[in-house]
């Protein structure tokens, strides 16, 4: 029999099967040589390929150069011939060769890597990956229903949710949240689906006189989704609608320690970071949620899509991705932006600090055109988005997110070359970027909110001026937020508490370093000369990987970005704080840290340094498990029961002695609570991000304010009121310093001089009238002719607005009042 020609490829993977196995011989050979020699190993470092790959073979720094030398020679070698047995064979076809970056990286990948998350991804299917991995699934997976289960515990502890009566359980849904269970409710009760959204579509009880939108003011499709599943699925029989809504708020939670766990994992190599990360979140749930308490919040239902999008654009920024990999990440970065900007109002601000992160990161040159291109049209197709589902919104198209995306993509795309020339050029020329991009955002954003008469986020330009001393401090609106502890700076017990579960010293220790290497690595991308072809280019951005790895690099601004957001604003810690765990986590799992420790005390080797990342974490999760387990048990044994009898009392009279379409005003937070327990019509509510309703609350409030009898009762008529309910805790609040009270905030916007002891402005003057919630108290003639008392407690006082008729007498102008 004839043998057959073999084909150049199986000739070429013979000889490179001959030459590894030579190599192997040679380099074992070598080693036994070398342990007769008594030379001192020289003090340079071994280059990253020339590191051992076989695992039971020991370190020898000596014969690791010697090996790396001979290696060197005989690839550079083999590496010559197969180029032009391969330039032979392809006769002149189009082709690239891999740069030696990406060659460095490979090997590193492929010979010295650990049992990563991706190694399956790559087609890595041997036993110890897959196990390892499926451990890795398996703590995260437990790791956040033990936080769903904790939160949900808690819940029930605090309230004894499961005994009380179900108005007790509507009344635990306090201010907006309230607000926003209603419309969970509202379409429950509705006769179908379609009538359900019918009354969302043309809403008339959520602001008197008016006719609105729902879907297109509020950010209630959660609460539609949920109604809808309810009706749909085999449930009803044996769970309640109240619990069908809770439970799935606080499995979004184990949704969210899930992503924080991937991104420690995908950040560090090690599913001990994620668990690690898990074990923090769930020991610093003050810090980290408050779930428990405000069930129904807008950002209970995004931050954990937001979480998911964070781990979404970790792993799409990992290197080595293949095409159809790379595509899967664009979508479940879109999926997941898209869920956080529909769940939650206040998006825009979110997504414009990311914005800002991913803009920084194009200026360093960490990014490449590609990367920041699909980042930047992530978010704006989220938007849009979002804007067509909420009938075209236009405080999206107003944002200041879109403004911002356009100008940089814009001015990006008419100043290409930025990013060349030396150093100070560069510099110089990024800052004048930057200058053009600020004020093309302004100018655009201008123009968009002038088009389309936008004012419905007025009030949070304000609080930000006033916040900053460059606005008016006497705008009720802005002092509204300003007064609020959850608006001011962030505590610095925030800070004792994260630093008790050891969260503070690894986060403070990986931030510092890892700030250090990123300027360092900017500094050298923007020194680096200008290269010409495009494989030379892209040869060396691949190269910057090993320098620095963007995905490490937009977490690391990610919590820099939001930490900022956070100290100035204590609200906006809960989005800071979760990421924080990860972070932490990656410091005390990666590499980055441990190396720089390590070589400071001059026992840097491989061994050791595997064995501190894997022995520090077990140590840190048992201390902590020794430590706080206790307390946790001791937390969840404590048992307290739901107690508000007046205002259980308050709701049982309005669904019982007043009419089905009354009109009641009062403080935004109680009529929420009234709109779900009562379904009565309201005349303000919570949801502030409309110009005319927050005119028409500061109107309802000058109830608390020194007004005639006859000014209230002429603004409660004009909006539709026929109930006003008056608090007590409002009409004489002690809990805030004087200034920062609703009656004095009422005061200063209507000029008056505020009560009790202390400074007042020049140009403030007495009021002319005493206080309405508590002249009304004393049953003056003046006051009885206009309303009448029919409900009241140690708590609430609610008054009937009577019906004027004037009289048919001429020349008499004093009108009569009729009950």
């Amino acid at each position: 029999m004839s043998r057959q020609k073999q084909s150049p490829s199986s000739t070429a993977g013979a000889r490179l099967c001959v030459v590894k196995r030579t190599f192997t011989i040679t380099r074992l050979w070598l080693r036994v040589c070398a342990s007769q020699w008594r030379f001192k190993p020289a003090s340079s470092t071994l280059p990253s390929y020339v590191a051992p790959c076989s695992p039971h073979i020991p370190h020898d720094p000596l014969l690791e150069r010697i090996c790396g030398y001979v290696w060197r020679d005989i690839w550079s070698g083999l590496k010559t011939h197969f180029n032009m047995t391969t330039l032979r064979q392809r006769k002149g076809s189009k082709g690239k060769e891999p740069s030696p970056a990406a060659e460095l990286q490979s090997q590193q990948h492929n010979c010295c890597s650990e049992h990563h998350p991706e190694k399956i991804l790559h087609g890595d299917w041997s036993w110890g990956a897959i196990i390892w991995t499926s451990v890795g699934w398996s703590v995260s997976v437990g790791l956040g229903l033990l936080c769903c289960i904790y939160v949900a515990t808690l819940h029930e502890n605090d309230l004894w949710f499961s005994n009380i009566k179900e108005v007790e359980r509507e009344i635990s849904f306090r201010t907006e949240c309230g607000l926003y269970y209603s419309y969970y409710k509202q379409m429950l009760h509705a006769p179908s689906i379609q009538e359900g959204l019918k009354e969302m579509i043309h809403d008339n009880l959520t602001e008197s006189k008016r006719t609105i939108n729902l879907l297109q003011r509020m950010n209630i499709y959660q609460e539609v989704f949920l109604s809808v599943l309810y009706r749909l699925l085999p449930i009803q029989s044996y769970l309640e609608p109240v619990y069908f809504y809770i439970y799935t708020v606080f499995s979004l939670q184990a949704v969210y320690v899930i992503a924080l766990y991937l991104t420690a994992w995908l950040l560090s190599g090690s599913w001990l970071a994620g668990a690690l990360t898990g074990v923090w979140y769930i020991l610093n749930r003050v810090d980290t949620t408050r779930v428990e308490f405000t069930i129904s919040l807008r950002e209970n239902w995004s931050l954990p899509f937001l979480a998911l999008q964070v781990t979404a654009i970790t792993c799409y920024l990992r290197p080595q991705l293949t095409t159809l990999q790379q595509k899967v990440m664009v979508w479940l970065m879109y999926v997941t932006t898209f869920c956080f900007c529909l769940t939650w109002q206040f998006n825009q601000f979110i997504l414009l600090v990311q914005a800002l992160v991913i803009y920084t990161l194009d200026c360093g040159d960490f990014l490449t055109t590609t990367q920041v291109t699909t980042l930047y049209l992530v978010q704006v197709s989220s938007l849009l988005s979002v804007w067509f589902l909420q009938f075209c919104n236009s405080m999206i198209l107003g944002s200041l997110v879109l403004s911002f995306i356009v100008a940089a993509l814009f001015i990006r795309h008419c100043q290409p070359g930025v990013k060349t020339g030396s150093l100070v050029v560069r510099l110089s020329k990024v800052l004048l970027h930057s200058a053009l991009v600020l004020l093309l955002t302004v100018t655009i954003n201008y123009l968009a909110k002038k088009a389309l008469q936008l004012q419905s986020d007025e009030h949070i330009f304000k609080f930000i001026k006033s916040k900053f001393a460059l606005g008016s401090t006497r705008d009720f609106d802005a002092s509204l937020y300003l007064c609020e502890e959850a608006f001011g700076l962030l505590p610095l017990d925030t800070l004792e508490r994260l630093a008790g579960t050891l969260l503070l010293y690894p986060y403070v220790l990986t931030l510092l370093l890892l700030c250090g290497m990123l300027v360092t690595a900017a500094l050298q991308n923007l020194s680096r000369p200008n290269r010409g072809s495009t494989e030379e280019k892209k040869g060396a951005r691949e190269g910057q990987v090993a320098a620095f790895r963007p995905d490490v690099a937009y977490n690391l601004l990610h919590t820099l970005f939001y930490g900022l957001l956070a100290f100035s604003t204590m609200r906006m810690k809960y989005i800071w704080t979760g990421h924080m765990c990860a972070v932490a986590a990656y410091g005390v799992c990666g590499t980055e840290l441990w190396t720089v420790l390590l070589s400071a005390l001059r026992c840097n080797t491989k061994l050791l340094l595997r064995l501190v990342r894997y022995v520090v974490p077990v140590v840190m999760i048992g201390f902590l498990y020794y430590k706080f387990w206790p307390k946790l048990m001791e937390e969840l044994s404590e048992l307290r029961e739901f107690y508000d009898p007046d205002t259980v009392e308050l709701m049982t009279w309005i669904s019982t002695k007043t009419p089905k379409q009354a009109v009641f005003a009062g403080s935004m937070q109680l009529l929420a609570g009234i709109k779900l327990c009562t379904g009565r019509v309201l005349t303000n509510h919570p949801h502030y991000e409309d110009k005319d309703l927050r005119e028409r609350t500061r109107q309802v409030y000058q109830v608390y304010a020194r007004r005639s009898p006859e000014e209230v009762y002429d603004i409660l008529k004009a909006i539709g009121a026929d109930y006003v309910v008056l608090e007590n805790s409002i009409c004489y609040e002690r809990r805030h310093r004087r200034g920062c009270r609703l009656r004095d905030l009422l005061d200063l916007a209507n000029g008056h001089i505020m009560d009790g002891p202390g400074e007042d402005d020049p140009d403030l003057v007495p009021a002319t009238h005493p206080r309405f919630c508590d002249a009304i108290k004393t049953d003056a003639a003046a006051y009885n002719a206009l309303f009448t008392r029919t409900f009241q407690n140690k708590t609430f006082h609610v008054y009937r607005l009577k019906k004027k008729r004037k009289k048919n007498t001429k020349g008499s102008s004093q009108p009569s009042v009729t009950q």
